[in-house]
């Protein structure tokens, strides 16, 4: 493989582009709040599948946030020549987040597939660009060998992962598999930002 060359991107001109997006998992009940998170600081645009949509709380959805479902994909799409969503948000973006990252999308990501609006802006996506996961499952997802060969092929992808961490459950159990809390994958994605226009001078990530 290649070496990545970094994207330049001047942060003085104006706000990073950060495109979140959540896939089925009950931590999109987290959703609205950690794109509520990105919107003070970032331009923000976000994108649910429909196994995400049921734990996504419309109610509270930030409203300077435009939420894209797969029913979008095609809505505006009238001939050719026409722009096609997942191409467009792919190209806007400077950076993408999936938090939540489920078991199933994790396995769509590592073998290629794309068969709903997330994971065609995945297969398209720039991977000179930054792009971070957040996975949450169950504990015997989590240390399932398929995730362990998954997250290894979405590494040499490029793809940063933001772990997973224990919880205790009402029982009094620990499991490991839980999403990090919004605030951290915020400070994750800004420090990450922060350090490379540091290094870059006009705001170099890689």
């Amino acid at each position: 493989m290649e070496p990545i060359t970094p994207v330049q991107v001047n942060y003085a001109s104006r706000k990073p582009r950060i495109l979140l997006a959540a896939s089925g998992s009950v931590a999109a009940i987290k959703f609205s709040n950690l794109c509520q998170c990105f919107s003070e600081w970032a331009e923000v645009k976000a994108v649910a599948t429909k196994a995400s949509l049921p734990f996504i709380d419309a109610g509270s959805f930030p409203r300077n946030v435009n939420l894209y479902t797969d029913d979008d994909e095609w809505s505006v799409w009238k001939k050719v020549g026409d722009g096609v969503l997942h191409i467009e948000l792919r190209r806007w973006a400077d950076i993408m987040v999936i938090a939540p990252l489920s078991a199933n999308t994790l396995g769509k990501i590592a073998c290629g597939l794309c068969d709903n609006l997330l994971t065609c802006i995945v297969r398209a996506w720039d991977y000179k660009k930054p792009f971070f996961v957040a996975p949450a499952m169950n504990s015997f997802m989590w240390y399932n060998p398929f995730t362990e060969r998954h997250l290894m092929t979405i590494d040499e992808l490029g793809i940063s992962l933001i772990p997973p961490v224990s919880k205790r459950l009402p029982s009094g159990d620990y499991v490991n598999g839980a999403m990090e809390e919004p605030s951290f994958i915020f400070s994750t994605v800004r420090l990450f930002v922060k350090s490379r226009s540091q290094s870059g001078g006009s705001g170099t990530i890689s």
